[in-house]
């Protein structure tokens, strides 16, 4: 007997239904019996400790978001890298052809970021 396409993700969904219910439930109530006092202080940016300086909004330099994307770039790297490495002994030849052609073209991108000088902090 074979299960419908619809039941197989019934459990997913009723999970993902308590979850929303759940957080909703807890941001709905931290609004009606969560504390209130509002004073000048608590309105003030955060900046580690320290007391804030300058325009809260300035521009960034250009770097700041390279940095950013570099990162994501290579975070990614690690979430391919991990399930490759734990079913290597099952995917094959082809998939290990697979990951070196992708780490080459990692490898290609790092050094293009690091000629273009995208990794010198001034």
């Amino acid at each position: 007997m074979e299960i419908s396409l619809s039941l197989k993700y019934l459990p997913i969904l009723i999970v993902s239904l308590i979850v929303f219910v759940i957080g909703g439930a807890m941001v709905l109530i931290n609004q009606i019996l969560g504390p209130k006092r509002p004073y000048t202080e608590k309105a003030v940016a955060y900046e580690c400790g320290l007391p804030p300086t300058g325009e809260p909004r300035h521009r960034f330099d250009v770097k700041f978001y390279a940095i950013a994307i570099l990162f994501a770039v290579f975070d990614v790297e690690a979430v391919f890298l991990y399930p490759w490495a734990v079913t290597f002994d099952q995917i094959g030849l082809f998939a290990y052809v697979e990951m070196v052609i992708f780490i080459a073209l990692l490898l290609v991108a790092y050094f293009y970021a690091w000629i273009r000088g995208a990794f010198q902090w001034e």
